[in-house]
């Protein structure tokens, strides 16, 4: 059996390596190469040659940069030191600052903020190319702060210790070198750090799989090593976690990713990291009341209890630390038919939970008692998508954001221990809604499962088969797609009488863990049945008609657009392809693609790779097919996905004289842009390639 396995990956690897080999664009793979770059340059400037001239670009491109900089957007909160937080971009504050404010006078309708940390001054003095990527604070003062600082957006960043009192950097504090890396405060002096400590210690996929602890004082190279995963581990990496609760209780996890949906979860104790018993489909998830709070992707039988997928339970942390192989967890919330578990967040002694009904958002307080756990929903308005913005674990105090396609985003400040809710920031509208209307349909897919979907359109739409449409999706890794308020959407495309689509495809986590599952690897073709299924609705039932009918999706929605674009190549007239995966024959070996296997399979599995094979849109690229003309983006900082995809795509589409547009921003990671200018600018090209195609 050894021998045949050893076989089998030797095969794997030749058959790679002839992909490679008879690849004519494997040289765009070199992100930073001189020939590769000099490509991309040619490219956009051919792109922006008409994209940017075009008489609409101007108009789009101004009211995508009025939306995106307006002064009255609400300020994201974050709780650090009994203050308001907030990271803020404008046109003064390009790359942007992080600030604060009183809780109450955040209430108020014009803060007075405090500039804590200039992003723009900082990168200027250092002349670095900085990018914001959070903050971690250290429990309970906050007085030191983690900021995570990217070059030009990628995933990777740079650790340096902030003191919140002094409002600069602290010069006794810690200092991590760029790396994808992953943090956490296990003491007011000491982190535990996964990242690459020494050339090779990543997985397969470029994420750290060893734990180490540092003292303050010590250099990096005197950490001590705390866990080793291994170099063969998938997923994003072993990450060290620590929570703590009102109560002062805390709980040092590790986890260890085996593959993209399974996991271990490991307890530190004074003895060292215990595994929990936990099943491989679970995440934690917070603690409260000396209770670790775990939700469960797969059905689990624990206690004597036996517990549905989708669920969340509790785990006596006191019971889990002394006995962390028979655990025995209790029920805090089970999902119904057709709903979902979407976050979770907790305050000082209870959790916040929210989730969706059919794909209708519900937020609610649930409280620990003697036994059981209960519950009570918040007062917030119905038929809207809800997020946590979020909860501070020294009081009861949480904020959570509502909104709608034609409903502008309000931001509500919760009171978890009376579950009272009041508005505390409300958006103005940036779009005329007035004669819009939202319905939600159902289509039938290839096997017959009813996928629902959105449709946001004018209240007098003629279904004559001739209004523009824009149909999005993203159908992956569990993923729920909900009802929000975009301005840009409503303002450069709804105002111009435009239908606005979304598709809640399988691969997405609307209905639960087994909505995801059921197009998992070689199930994946249910997913882009699902998309073509609503598509063919809205011809069906006149709508719209293949000539006025456009698609868009990023990420693994750029992959659904790609196989769209070429299973269905008669169905759309426009495809806006986004920050994709596009050659499936070689993702694996593109940035972190090795990291989701478990989502799309594996090319040294025989049945997985025929499957790729089948489906991978750059290889099923054909002569002689009159393929519609896309609109490809992608950008040279995103080491997640990564441009080659991109690239290597519209190589290809050039070298069979077709038609595309493509165009790659040179910051921005895995996004649209590094700051809100170029994300403007990025979105006034796509809507003007929609207009184009779709309104004339």
């Amino acid at each position: 059996m050894r021998m045949l396995r050893t076989m089998l990956i030797a095969l794997s690897i030749a058959l790679l390596g002839a992909v490679a080999a008879n690849d004519p664009y494997v040289w765009l793979e070199n992100v930073h190469g001189t020939q590769a770059i000099a490509w991309v340059k040619a490219e956009n400037a051919k792109t922006l040659r008409v994209l940017q001239s075009d008489p609409n670009f101007s108009a789009l491109y101004a009211s995508a940069l009025k939306i995106v900089e307006a002064k009255d957007r609400i300020p994201a909160p974050e709780f650090v030191a009994g203050q308001i937080y907030n990271f803020w971009q404008d046109d003064a504050h390009v790359r942007g600052i992080w600030r604060h404010t009183t809780p109450a006078d955040f209430a108020s309708a014009n803060p007075a903020w405090t500039t804590a940390f200039d992003l723009d001054a900082v990168a200027k003095a250092e002349n670095a190319n900085w990018f914001w990527k959070g903050a971690d604070c250290r429990w309970p003062a906050d007085d030191r702060c983690l900021l995570f600082l990217s070059d030009g957006g990628e995933d990777a960043v740079t650790v340096r210790e902030f003191d919140t009192r002094t409002g600069a950097f602290a010069p006794d504090g810690f200092v991590l070198s760029r790396g994808k890396q992953r943090v956490a405060w296990e003491g007011p002096d000491t982190l535990l750090i996964s990242r690459e400590w020494s050339p090779g210690d990543l997985t397969e996929s470029g994420y750290p799989f060893i734990v180490k602890r540092l003292q303050r004082g010590q250099p990096p190279a005197a950490a001590v090593e705390v866990f080793r995963g291994a170099k063969s581990d998938g997923g994003y990496g072993v990450t060290p976690v620590v929570f703590h609760d009102g109560a002062g209780n805390e709980a040092t996890l590790i986890v260890r990713p085996l593959s993209t949906f399974t996991s271990e979860v490991y307890l530190v104790t004074k003895n060292g990291p215990q595994r929990l018993n936990l099943p491989s489909k679970s995440n934690p998830a917070g603690l409260v009341a000396g209770r670790l709070l775990v939700t469960l992707d797969q059905d689990w039988n624990a206690g004597g209890s036996h517990f549905t997928q989708g669920s969340l339970v509790a785990l006596d942390l006191a019971q889990a630390t002394a006995d962390p192989q028979n655990l025995r967890p209790s029920l805090v919330y089970a999902p119904g038919p057709r709903e979902t578990l979407e976050a979770v967040a907790v305050t000082k002694s209870r959790a916040l939970l929210v989730t969706y009904e059919n794909v209708r958002g519900r937020a609610w307080v649930y409280t620990p008692g003697a036994g059981d756990w209960s519950k009570q929903r918040l007062d917030l308005p119905d038929n809207s998508s809800i997020f946590i913005a979020d909860a501070d674990g020294k009081s009861e105090n949480a904020y959570v954001t509502t909104t709608g396609f034609l409903q502008p985003p309000a931001l509500w400040h919760v009171d978890a221990g009376t579950a009272a809710v009041d508005v505390a920031k409300t958006s103005p509208a940036r779009f005329d809604a007035s004669n819009d209307v939202v319905e939600q349909r159902e289509a039938t897919s290839k096997d017959g499962t009813k996928v629902p979907y959105f449709i946001v359109h004018p209240a007098n739409m003629q279904l004559d088969g001739n209004n523009p449409t824009i149909l999005y999706a993203y159908g992956g890794f569990g993923v729920s797609e909900t009802p929000t308020y975009s301005g840009i959407i409503g303002k450069l495309w709804l105002e111009r009488g435009g239908v606005y689509v979304l598709a809640n495809i399988r691969g997405g986590g609307e209905f639960g863990p087994a909505w995801h599952e059921a197009g998992l690897t070689v199930h994946r073709q249910r997913i882009y049945d699902d998309f073509a299924a609503v598509a063919q609705d809205l011809i069906a039932t006149k709508v719209t008609n293949p000539k006025r009918l456009g698609i868009q999706g990023g990420s693994n929605g750029g992959l659904l657009m790609g196989v769209e674009f070429t299973q269905h190549p008669n169905l759309f007239q426009a495809v806006d392809i986004q920050v994709p995966l596009l050659d499936m024959l070689r993702f694996e070996q593109i940035q972190a693609g090795a990291s989701w296997t478990g989502e799309y399979g594996s090319v040294s599995n025989a049945q997985q790779r025929a499957f790729l094979a089948s489906i991978s849109p750059y290889n099923n690229l054909k002569p002689g097919v009159r393929y519609p003309e896309p609109l490809i983006w992608t950008t040279t900082k995103d080491d997640r996905v990564g441009p080659q995809h991109a690239r290597k795509f519209a190589a290809k589409l050039s070298a069979l004289h077709d038609p595309y547009f493509f165009y790659e921003v040179i910051e921005g990671g895995h996004g649209s842009g590094a700051n809100l200018q170029e994300r403007a600018f990025t979105s006034a090209l796509e809507m003007t390639y929609f207009v184009r195609k779709l309104m004339y």
